[in-house]
């Protein structure tokens, strides 16, 4: 680093900006195929609900987030359009046109990236209730501060991504540490595998190795999140150290953090967490001779950028460091809260996931038939893409793409009682919807309306090698109960 300019950061740089904006992509993606469904004005949770109820009354404004369509009605074409305008400027940032301008192009781009998606966030209610959502939204808006391709990436801004990922990294540990025993115990990888939202093809494998290795992954665990984070920070001795030292510390940080992360991509599907991770990573890695100098000459240049550049890029470092105060506080609070923002632009949040950590897995199965007397029909299964289903199936990697149905189902069994949003999925079901069967790998009846559905609870837990030999099975499954009794579209319609 060399004073205002990271001269030594433009691969990291090249990383984050290209990485955010894929990752930006995916997001959008997910919703252009899923919101309508889930959100839209049929949904199973309508936005446009949502909107007319905070309008009604001033007081509730601030109890959705900022979004156009406060301004603009919500449509779903309004909505499709918002998602493709995404997917076009995101896809332009990943092949690096933007940065071939001034800085000020890319910063334009991703506020647009960061505003458009916030817009989707805020009336995405429980669909978009994941700590990720915010972390995308974050990161998004430091990017838009990089710069462009003609001047080096400026060292306050570079600084306030380890910021961002020492919140992450370091937030997960203490909210682990402060939360089931079984993360103290060293226990919590030996139920985890099986029993996350949306285990992936190696999960199973994973379970199955020995009981030490378990230990050791929550050990690396714990190594990874609660004390690397603080070696992210070394580079900025730099400064005041000469040689390579103190860069090498911070890339070494960088690399564990991000083979952990790798870890966890092949063995789950959390989204686009982990690859957000990996890609924040980046910004601690060093590449010397890579990228512009950081001559001064003339006069309104200052270590190879732009004095308004500077000015802009340090008046955000100055606004961080107001607004991080309750972040920084929480991570070091006997009430640690998790994914929490602390202002409605979800800047300077505080994060955290499995603070706990479920010990057995329930799933909901519905089912639906066409005979006409349910006591003694045959039923079949709908299908989820993500979600475990057929015993035999191997689970998908679907991650860095969200299934956000599919992770909902698996927070059904979690609660005292069935969410509005689940009723509402049965009725569609019933009238064969045929934007909610997309959201579905399979319906039993492709696009027949079926006669009466119910959902019955699950035990799953993976199959031992044994069970595998003998059965060719994935998964085994022991009926619990009938959760919901068979019900026809003119019950659940009334």
């Amino acid at each position: 680093m060399q004073g205002f300019a990271a001269v030594d950061f433009e691969f990291a740089r090249q990383v984050l900006q290209r990485g955010i904006a894929a990752l930006y992509f995916v997001a959008f993606l997910s919703s252009l195929n899923q919101f309508r469904a889930l959100l839209g004005e049929r949904g199973l949770l309508p936005a446009p609900d949502l909107l007319r109820w905070v309008a009604a009354s001033p007081r509730r404004a601030r109890m959705v987030g900022p979004t156009l369509f406060r301004r603009v009605r919500y449509t779903d074409r309004r909505l499709a359009g918002l998602c493709v305008a995404g997917l076009i400027v995101s896809a332009a940032l990943v092949a690096g046109i933007p940065q071939l301008a001034p800085p000020w192009v890319p910063m334009l781009c991703f506020l647009l990236l960061w505003l458009g998606y916030m817009s989707v966030v805020s009336i995405g209610q429980t669909f978009y209730g994941f700590g990720w959502e915010m972390l995308l939204l974050e990161a998004g808006f430091l990017a838009a501060f990089l710069g462009s391709n003609d001047q080096p990436p400026p060292t306050v801004v570079i600084v306030l991504f380890w910021w961002l990922l020492f919140r992450l990294e370091f937030g997960a540990g203490m909210i682990k540490i402060r939360g089931g025993r079984e993360w103290r115990d060293l226990t919590a990888l030996t139920y985890h595998h099986e029993t996350q939202p949306m285990p992936g093809p190696l999960s199973r494998q994973a379970h199955l190795l020995p009981r030490w290795f378990h230990k050791l992954e929550v050990l690396g665990n714990h190594f990874s999140q609660l004390v690397v984070p603080w070696f992210l920070f070394a580079p900025l001795l730099g400064l005041w150290i000469p040689g390579p030292g103190p860069a090498v510390v911070g890339a070494v940080a960088a690399g564990i953090v991000i083979a952990t992360q790798l870890w966890l991509v092949l063995t789950g599907n959390f989204a686009w967490l982990n690859w957000a991770t990996i890609v924040l990573a980046f910004s601690a890695v060093s590449w010397p001779g890579w990228g512009a100098s950081a001559a001064s000459d003339p006069p309104w240049i200052i270590d190879g950028l732009p004095l308004y550049w500077l000015v802009v890029t340090c008046t955000v470092g100055l606004l961080y460091l107001v607004i991080s105060w309750p972040a920084l506080r929480n991570l070091f609070a006997h009430r640690q809260l998790m994914n929490a923002s602390f202002n409605r632009w979800q800047l300077a949040n505080a994060y955290g996931a499995f603070g706990t950590v479920t010990k057995t897995r329930v799933e909901y199965v519905i089912e639906a038939t066409m005979d006409a007397d349910p006591g003694e029909a045959t039923w079949s299964e709908y299908a989820f893409k993500g979600k475990p289903g057929d015993v035999r199936r191997i689970p998908r990697q679907y991650a860095p793409y969200h299934l956000r149905l599919d992770w909902l189902m698996w927070f059904l069994p979690l609660g005292r009682s069935l969410e509005d949003w689940f009723t509402v999925l049965l009725v569609r079901l019933l009238e064969a919807d045929a934007a909610t069967l997309k959201l579905l790998r399979r319906a039993p009846f492709g696009g027949d309306r079926p006669t009466w559905v119910r959902v019955v609870s699950y035990r799953y837990r993976f199959a031992t090698h044994a069970e595998y030999r003998r059965d060719r099975v994935r998964w085994v499954r022991d009926r619990r109960r009938v959760l919901v009794r068979p019900v026809s579209l003119s019950a659940l319609s009334r």
